[in-house]
């Protein structure tokens, strides 16, 4: 979901960014092995300039980052990157609550004494309650034969790069509840996909890639 692929150098350049959407040919394999370490590299050393922005970072200069709460292009990165983070702990063996529940905790006490002038007294509670359906290839196969199928189970496809994502000219989405609306993660997709929505009631939607 590459909003402005062309914008200033963030955690990654331009170049990286290139890379990573295959638009850049590497003839060695050790070329891209190289690029792929240099990625790893820089968001190692971005996530750890965090510990300096929490600690040194004036509130107004904080508040001026999140002015930009109404770009759909931030809001997608801010869930990107809460996702990013989720999901390399759990590949890692750590839970998110272990650095999700002190950092709402410490950042609450903040809060409270910075803008309130008081302390706080701090519970978090997490739970995540995960049921895991139809597997990839299932949904990758009911692309093809035209039958709709879920945002969700669209977006584990296109997650898991199958070459049906490719090779389809149109795909049916299937809204829940019987609604013409989704929570986002539908225009979400087309955005990601650079897809064509046109509605189809009562709760379909066509994909035009």
């Amino acid at each position: 979901m590459d909003h402005d692929a062309d914008r200033p150098r963030g955690v990654l350049s331009p170049a990286d960014r290139a890379f990573l959407r295959g638009e850049t040919e590497m003839t060695h394999d050790q070329s891209r092995r190289n690029a792929e370490a240099r990625i790893r590299k820089r968001i190692v050393n971005a996530i750890e300039d965090f510990t300096l922005l929490v600690h040194t970072l004036k509130p107004k200069d904080r508040e001026g980052v999140f002015d930009t709460v109404d770009d759909p292009a931030f809001v997608d990165g801010v869930l990107s990157m809460l996702s990013f983070t989720y999901l390399g702990l759990k590949e890692s063996g750590m839970d998110f609550e272990r650095v999700l529940v002190p950092a709402v905790r410490r950042a609450e006490e903040v809060h409270a004494a910075d803008t309130l002038g008081s302390t706080a007294d701090v519970a978090v509670d997490f739970d995540v309650r995960a049921e895991y359906g139809t597997s990839v290839a299932d949904t990758a196969d009911r692309i093809r034969s035209d039958t709709p199928v879920t945002p969700e189970e669209l977006f584990a496809v296109a997650m898991a790069d199958d070459p049906v994502v490719s090779e389809a000219e149109t795909i049916l989405v299937r809204l829940p509840h019987g609604t013409d609306a989704d929570d986002g993660v539908l225009n979400r997709l087309a955005s990601y996909l650079d897809a064509e929505v046109a509605h189809r009631p009562p709760n379909r939607v066509e994909l035009t890639l």
